[in-house]
């Protein structure tokens, strides 16, 4: 009854946690979906600015870009492109993922090959970059390669102050001159998948540990108590002395 009463209670846990995600959900579908504002103008409430669209007219910085190692996409190995974006009139610039591109050892790719047109319209979602967490870690052969991101590592890597949140690129579009040649543009990132994850497979889970729990716990008293009732019978008939 106790083990039961404990899978129960951990059902209607995970059922919480699905009306938690779900909520979650709805928020952020509302930012993937809102039409875009100004980076500018979202970035002024960060408490509301993570996975808002967001749209950023600037000029890319092709010299202090660099990849993020170890990014999959379909099963193959390579890395993602981040390249700050020069705004105008002000000095903080906005890191863009501009996306995947293939590279066999998850690592290093040709950046001289996926040059867009330096001056760019940029939309996108907006994602937190961390502090303080893992830290940028830099490949020991290559300066250009990072693991993950950390705006505290970026702040010393990087000539200029930058924005809190990374812009992921969906659409691109040139706004003046610029180098590019065919197959310059990566594979631009999905929006995250905004599903409900596994709590309503798990809280079935828990309410059925519970009701085996209750069909077990019902054989057994069942079970216990013929078994009473036998050792009685069998005494009652035992012949007298």
């Amino acid at each position: 009854m106790l083990v039961s009463a404990g899978c129960v209670r951990l059902g209607f846990w995970q059922l919480h946690r699905l009306s938690e995600r779900r909520a979650l959900n709805a928020r952020l579908s509302s930012r993937l979906f809102a039409p875009p504002l100004a980076v500018r103008d979202v970035l002024r409430d960060s408490a509301t600015a993570g996975f808002r669209r967001a749209s950023a007219v600037g000029t890319y910085d092709f010299v202090n870009e660099f990849v993020v190692a170890s990014r999959t996409r379909q099963g193959s190995p390579g890395v993602n492109i981040v390249t700050p974006l020069r705004l105008a009139g002000i000095d903080t610039a906005v890191l863009v993922n501009r996306g995947w591109v293939y590279a066999p050892d998850a690592m290093t790719a040709d950046l001289a090959r996926w040059l867009e047109p330096s001056d760019a319209s940029v939309t996108g979602y907006l994602v937190e970059i961390g502090r303080g967490t893992l830290g940028t870690v830099a490949a020991a052969r290559n300066p250009r390669v990072v693991r993950h991101l950390d705006a505290d590592s970026l702040a010393k890597r990087l000539p200029y102050p930058i924005a809190p949140f990374l812009l992921v690129a969906t659409v691109t579009r040139s706004t003046g001159t610029g180098s590019s040649s065919r197959d310059s543009t990566p594979a631009r990132l999905p929006t995250p998948l905004l599903d409900e994850g596994p709590h309503l497979g798990y809280a079935l889970q828990w309410f059925t540990f519970a009701l085996i729990g209750l069909v077990g716990a019902a054989f057994g008293i069942r079970a216990d108590a013929r078994g009473t009732w036998r050792r009685g019978v069998h005494r009652a008939q035992r012949p007298a002395g």
